[in-house]
């Protein structure tokens, strides 16, 4: 019988890339997440059967030893960018995380990948950046073998970086960000899969890697690249970071006061606290080079999901042509 890896948040951004590598390599998977029907999506990544979505909450024990039967393997992939109810960073990223290490050593499963973010640690002032080192603990103080990847930026199609800003071009003529001149190394979604995968097929070394992408560049410089890609013309304006801190601490006190009917979606102080920090690969981390892998450039994958933001979308290109055309 083929393998079983049981992924946790597998049907969210990077999680569907690891099971849709791992059901090609002839692994069934099995997808835990809290709501199966939304994410019946990853079925046809596999085989009939071989790929299923079960219902698993990470703040509970029972529920994730429940899914993890049988695995051969497992993967965290959960993770928060902001605090909603009971889904706090402390409970999902720090406790999640070490609740599903120490029931995988205690079901003998030998091989764990943790999906961690660069930045991590254990005396930052970030919430955040401190729960991914407590995370991070957690699971090597259960499963010292396990790998550690930590990513920069993610993108992708599914990404909600790039799409979220292309999106907020349509808005106006400017481009507000937060921290413009904080460094960033994007990694592809799809790289750090296949990081994922070699871990949990046995052919990397147990430990931590740091996963960033051919360019590094400022924040503005990727609002540069983005802005070039979907040919638009923005005014890119640095919002200072008290005036950032000021705008958070409102939107997150709206959110508590209105007893989590608004999510603040738009900036919270810990998101800009972790803004004023470059999230580039430290030069003595492993990364991509120990790994075998040679990461793909943002260059050759931007155009392929944000050309929607183009002012003529899937037509753009044709309009542009034509005003080449002589009459």
């Amino acid at each position: 019988m083929s393998k079983l890896v049981t992924i946790y948040g597998g049907s969210g951004f990077v999680g569907r890339y690891i099971a849709r590598r791992m059901a090609k390599a002839g692994w069934r998977v099995r997808v835990a997440v809290r709501r199966p029907n939304e994410a019946i999506f990853v079925k046809p990544y596999g085989v009939v059967g071989q790929v299923e979505p079960v219902l698993c909450n990470i703040r509970n024990d029972a529920s994730v030893a429940q899914v993890m039967q049988g695995a051969d393997a497992v993967v965290n992939c959960v993770g928060i960018l902001g605090e909603t109810g009971k889904n706090s960073f402390e409970a999902v990223q720090a406790e999640g995380a070490a609740r599903i290490a120490r029931i995988a050593a205690e079901q003998g499963i030998a091989s764990m990948v943790h999906v961690s973010a660069i930045g991590a640690d254990a005396g930052s002032d970030s919430e955040y950046a401190s729960s991914k080192a407590a995370g991070e603990a957690g699971v090597t103080g259960h499963m010292p073998d396990a790998v550690i990847l930590r990513p920069s930026i993610i993108f992708g199609p599914e990404d909600q970086f790039f799409n979220r800003f292309a999106s907020m071009t349509r808005l106006g003529p400017v481009l507000p960000v937060v921290g413009a001149d904080t460094r960033f190394q994007p990694v592809y979604v799809d790289d750090v899969a296949k990081a994922a995968e070699l871990a949990l097929t046995g052919k990397i070394a147990a430990g931590v890697y740091e996963l960033g992408g051919p360019d590094a560049a400022t924040f503005r410089g990727l609002m540069e690249r983005m802005l070039a890609t979907i040919h638009r013309r923005r005014l890119i304006v640095n919002v200072p970071f008290f005036a950032a801190r000021i705008m958070a601490f409102g939107f997150d006190l709206l959110q508590t006061l209105s007893g989590g009917l608004f999510t603040n979606s738009m900036i919270t102080r810990d998101q800009v606290r972790n803004l004023a920090r470059d999230n580039v690969v430290s030069e003595d981390a492993r990364g991509f080079a120990e790994l075998g892998i040679e990461p793909v450039s943002m260059t050759s994958v931007l155009p392929e999901y944000l050309w929607r933001f183009r002012p003529s979308g899937q037509y753009d290109a044709i309009k542009q042509s034509a005003k080449n055309l002589r009459t």
